[in-house]
């Protein structure tokens, strides 16, 4: 019976996935001085009595380096795709021409660009937590186990099989970190 204990590893290392997944999401709504279309993906308009996003209102362009377009669809739209976005806290300030908003990516000062850094530092730490949380789920199976008869050979294979996962993945957030935050400094 307890010799039948298989830590479903799968399953841990599919949240871990997901925790780098969230990290790389935020990551990439993190301004950098260059223009990205995913910097407007947390923006929600309210659109026809509900909040929905951007994308989903109009289409997200990256003409030039330093600007970014939005092209809506119904032109009743406009003023709160515009509001929405102002309200937003991307600090940038949209320009319109017709149906389109024009979004200039303004030069970021080295106080903005420090301050980008603490929030990736953030965005990092969160992901750290996940994964340690995902890594004492697996850890309470194990015990659980042991409790049920797992031996104690078993029981630190599996412990180490969890570690070395965890591990793995703490260093792909470090790494993923210290991209950006070089990404970020860069002028």
């Amino acid at each position: 019976m307890a010799d039948e204990f298989e830590l479903d590893t799968d399953d841990l290392e599919r949240r871990m996935d997901g925790a780098m997944g969230a990290l790389r999401t935020e990551f990439a709504s993190l301004r950098t001085g260059r223009a990205s279309a995913s910097m407007l993906e947390p923006v929600m308009v309210e659109a026809y009595g509900q909040k929905t996003p951007i994308n989903q209102v109009g289409t997200v362009n990256v003409p030039e380096p330093r600007m970014v377009t939005v092209n809506v669809w119904d032109k009743s739209m406009v003023g709160a795709v515009e509001k929405a976005i102002r309200e937003s806290g991307l600090g940038i300030n949209p320009q319109l021409n017709g149906t389109i908003i024009m979004l200039p990516i303004p030069e970021l000062n080295e106080e903005r660009r420090k301050e980008l850094t603490r929030v990736a530092a953030q965005y990092a730490e969160n992901a750290r937590v996940a994964v340690r949380n995902i890594r004492r789920d697996g850890m309470d199976q194990i015990k659980k186990a042991k409790s049920d008869g797992l031996s104690e050979d078993d029981q630190k294979f599996w412990e180490t099989e969890v570690q070395d996962m965890t591990d793995r993945f703490i260093k792909s957030v470090d790494e993923a970190l210290e991209t950006k935050q070089a990404e970020i400094m860069q002028v």
